[in-house]
């Protein structure tokens, strides 16, 4: 069985820098965004790690049109490079693997910074490298520290601050699930709404039983509705999950009931006649799209 082809010549080719046609224009303000700076700090500390990626030479001019890795260009011109080492492409697509993946979770990055770590590489060389404070680089490779294996596994594929793992490893395993489960149904995974839920946590759920600090400006009397309606939400949740699945193959058939319905030149006629504002009703229940009504 034959191979499919490849889209890039398999061994980097190194070109000149002046010999880089880049394929768009640079954006206002791209040498001061924290990205760039981030790239520039990377190759000074580490080098070009990913390969730039470029078409076949003109024939006529031996100039290679860039097809991705702008600002890894920039960065190069900037560090006074001469040349880079680049993926040629065998057709004429602008395709990457790089602009085709999405990017890693917040998990998986403290997994690589981890593994970074135990084979040697320091926090110090790994902020210079990211451009970041050294204390952010500690934050992320202890981010699993103390949390239960069933909230690591709801949060795997999601993007989240790295402060959000010192405010959950507070509270004890059951309570930690609980607390992601409802930012992930408000979908509200911030550091702030977490620190909300910690301090509306009882007791019995913190790690060593102590009550967090109080957040500023909440009466003890707000705390104590706050944790009432909390646990209410936490059950009427519970409910939720159980009916979900039954009440949207409920509402898909009701909605299509109502379309042939309408579409009756009879019922269309009575309900103009003597229920227009049902049939109104009845029309944007058809029309919807999704359940959300976008």
């Amino acid at each position: 069985m034959s191979r499919p082809p490849l889209g890039f010549i398999p061994d980097p080719l190194t070109l000149p820098l002046d010999r880089i046609l880049p394929s768009r224009k640079t954006p206002e303000g791209l040498h001061t965004s924290r990205k760039f700076k981030q790239i520039m700090a990377s190759m000074e500390a580490v080098g070009l790690i990913e390969p730039l990626s470029v078409g076949k030479a003109d024939k006529v001019t031996g100039q290679h049109v860039l097809l991705d890795g702008h600002m890894r260009l920039l960065a190069l011109q900037q560090l006074g490079y001469a040349d880079a080492p680049c993926l040629v492409a065998t057709d004429d697509e602008s395709y990457t693997y790089n602009n085709r993946i999405n990017r890693i979770s917040s998990i998986q990055e403290h997994h690589m910074l981890r593994r970074a770590v135990e084979r040697g590489v320091t926090p110090d060389r790994l902020a210079k490298a990211l451009n970041v404070d050294v204390s952010h680089i500690h934050k992320k490779v202890n981010l699993l520290d103390g949390i239960c294996p069933e909230a690591v596994e709801m949060l795997k594929d999601l993007h989240f601050a790295a402060n959000l793992g010192s405010v959950l490893r507070k509270m004890k395993p059951t309570r930690q699930v609980e607390c992601i489960e409802l930012m992930l149904t408000a979908n509200n995974m911030t550091v702030a709404y977490a620190e909300a839920l910690l301090a509306a946590t009882p007791p019995p759920l913190l790690v060593g039983e102590t009550k967090p600090r109080k957040l500023r400006g909440v009466t003890a009397d707000q705390m104590a509705k706050m944790e009432r309606e909390m646990g209410n939400l936490q059950g009427q949740l519970k409910l939720v999950e159980k009916s979900y699945g039954q009440d949207v193959l409920l509402l898909v058939l009701a909605r299509g009931y109502l379309a042939k319905l309408i579409d009756n030149k009879a019922v269309f006629r009575f309900l103009s006649q003597r229920q227009p504002d049902v049939l109104a009703e009845f029309e944007n229940i058809v029309q919807t799209v999704t359940l959300d009504g976008k």
